[in-house]
């Protein structure tokens, strides 16, 4: 392997992979990307963040699916990358619940095919996406790393639990080096319209309901987007060694170590954009849990960082960019006096 970093981010038009290829090229890296470019939410937005985050960089983002081995292996071969930063994924956890085949080819199927790649090119660091989802309904907080994760809630969450047992016996058998991060409920601009911050803005501009579960009682663990990107610029060249026989794998909690409840959240969101917000209440939902809450002292300890963006600066930073990112479609709708119509459901997972 040669002395220069080329970085391949999968999802790469994807929320969290877009930010995290267009800070590491910022940073003066050569950085790839590819995405399967799917329609899971609006390919719009996917479009977007390639145009406006990638393309000034001149990051490519190729469409690839990683299901299918062969364009896995087209892909290493032609572009050779020494390190691998893999987000890509099927995301939502309800929609595991719909939809589980999507979860098994995308997050099952599509990570071993990047294992095998990884292993075969000798790739010196992955750094892949795990999640609080796979802490399920534990009741002990805050979420050490090394509490127990077998007891998953949801589809989503078994798939990523899985994933971190794949890349440990990779680790394990073939000494190959990887890194799990276990993000917390991320948000901020360019981010997931099926999440609760986009959903609930997008809604509450418009003057539609947005359902809240469980009264508004579950806690989450809400993560700036610039946050997650920091620990994983900062760990994506500290892998773990094999020395002394230890298995070069670790995984790492990456939240803000600060819970909130649903229902705090959301007064928050209306300060923010000034907008009373109109609260339809649903029993909670399978596939949720109570509290996500992130103990990060793991992660500080080896790169001196853990995320500690306020809720209302990072919310703030959101809605001045989703004003102007959906400024069109609010005017096509009436600014934010749009009438009302049957809300979606959105997760706060």
């Amino acid at each position: 392997m040669n002395n220069r970093h080329l970085i391949l981010v999968t999802g790469a038009a994807g929320f969290i992979g877009s930010h995290v290829a267009a800070r590491l090229s910022d940073m003066g890296f050569d950085v790839i990307g590819c995405d399967n470019f799917n329609d899971y939410y609006s390919p719009k937005l996917k479009e977007d963040r390639v145009k406006f985050l990638l393309s000034p960089r001149r990051i490519r983002c190729m469409a690839t699916e990683l299901a299918d081995a062969r364009q896995v292996a087209e892909l290493f071969e032609r572009h050779r990358p020494t390190h691998v930063v893999h987000v890509a994924a099927q995301a939502g956890v309800r929609y595991s619940l719909v939809n589980p085949a999507a979860y098994i080819e995308s997050n099952l199927l599509a990570f071993g095919n990047m294992l095998q790649a990884c292993r075969s090119h000798d790739v010196a660091h992955l750094l892949y996406a795990s999640s609080s989802s796979v802490y399920g309904e534990n009741s002990k907080v805050p979420f050490h790393e090394d509490d127990r994760t077998d007891e998953p809630v949801s589809l989503y969450a078994a798939t990523k639990k899985a994933n971190e047992l794949m890349a440990y016996t990779y680790s394990r058998v073939y000494g190959m080096p990887a890194t799990g991060l276990r993000f917390f409920t991320v948000y901020g601009p360019w981010g997931r319209p099926d999440m609760a911050y986009f959903g609930f803005t997008e809604k509450m501009l418009k003057g539609e309901p947005i359902q809240v579960f469980e009264k508004g009682r579950l806690r989450r663990d809400f993560t700036y987007i610039d946050d997650i990107v920091e620990g994983v610029v900062r760990l994506l060249f500290k892998p773990r060694t094999s020395g002394s026989g230890t298995v070069p794998h670790a995984v790492f909690n990456i939240g803000n170590n600060s819970p909130v409840r649903v229902s705090e959240f959301i007064e928050i969101l209306e300060r923010v954009l000034d907008v009373r917000a109109i609260v339809e209440y649903r029993p909670m939902q399978p596939g949720d849990v109570p509290a996500t809450f992130a103990d990060t002292s793991r992660l500080r300890q080896l790169v001196g960082f853990a995320p500690s963006t306020p809720l209302e600066d990072g919310l703030t930073r959101f809605a001045d960019w989703y004003r102007s990112w959906a400024s069109p479609i609010l005017a096509l709708n009436g600014g934010n006096r749009g009438s009302a119509s049957k809300p979606a459901v959105h997760t706060t997972a």
